[in-house]
């Protein structure tokens, strides 16, 4: 038999691809045999990521500039792999949330998102590619305190669908939705809003899925290997949830 899941001979990009699930997927990808294009702002963890990985790079670049995001994928000779990685969250109700800091998330998490999808499409249609866009669980059920964020992955999951249907045969767009994961975005939330008692919310984290744990960064690096791979080609406008159980109930 064939190793399952393998990707050798393509080429992905992973944006916000330094840290946390970003850098857990550059590795699984680059695992399975794929040259890997690891995007951040964070150019030293990039390049550094990059040395670690075979047949990998950094590139350095603000999604959400569209000069630069264009200039990056006209440096391109092919690309297979789409994954839309990068994101920024905030804390707060509607009269908490400042019209600025609710920008700033629609720029990031959605504009972002549309800037490098609208630039990749024809590299991924000339290759049959696949686009994996890392949603969350806040684009599918309400999440106290978490309007801008949810209000911004709901478009991710709206934008996901729709791609799948401009583009059935072309190529294959999915989402994953992950619930909350053990990673720097989650310990930077706790210092900046729970510094004093971070261990007591840590556990309410993990007790926010049934099955009583954060998830781990390589569980979604994982679906989003397969999600890539030759044997997902059925799948294409899908809205997967790896949460823990959290969604079901």
């Amino acid at each position: 038999m064939n190793t399952p899941f393998r990707l050798d001979g393509r080429q992905a990009l992973v944006t916000g691809g330094a840290s946390g699930i970003g850098a857990a997927t550059c590795r699984a990808l680059a695992g399975a045999g794929a040259s890997v294009i690891i995007v951040d702002i964070d150019r030293a963890a990039a390049e550094a990521l990059a040395r670690e990985l075979p047949h990998s790079s950094a590139l350095t670049f603000d999604i959400t500039d569209e000069s630069a995001v264009r200039q990056a994928f006209a440096g391109l000779e092919s690309l297979n792999i789409l994954v839309n990685n990068a994101g920024i969250g905030l804390v707060g109700n509607i009269e908490e949330t400042g019209l600025e800091d609710f920008q700033r998330l629609i720029r990031v998490n959605v504009e972002g998102l549309f800037l490098v999808t609208k630039y990749a499409i024809p590299l991924l249609v000339a290759s049959k590619g696949s686009i994996v866009n890392i949603g969350s669980v806040a684009g599918l059920v309400g999440v106290k305190r978490r309007f801008a964020y949810c209000a911004t992955k709901g478009a991710v999951v709206a934008m996901t669908r729709q791609l799948s249907v401009d583009y059935p045969t072309a190529l294959r767009v999915n989402c994953i939705c992950p619930g909350t994961v053990d990673t720097p975005f989650v310990e930077a939330y706790l210092e900046k809003y729970h510094k004093h008692e971070k261990e007591k919310m840590r556990q309410e984290l993990n007790q926010r899925q049934p099955i009583g744990r954060m998830g781990r960064p390589e569980e979604i690096a994982h679906l989003t290997l397969y999600l890539s791979s030759q044997e997902a080609e059925f799948v294409s406008g899908a809205v997967v949830t790896i949460d823990g159980g959290w969604t079901a109930a």
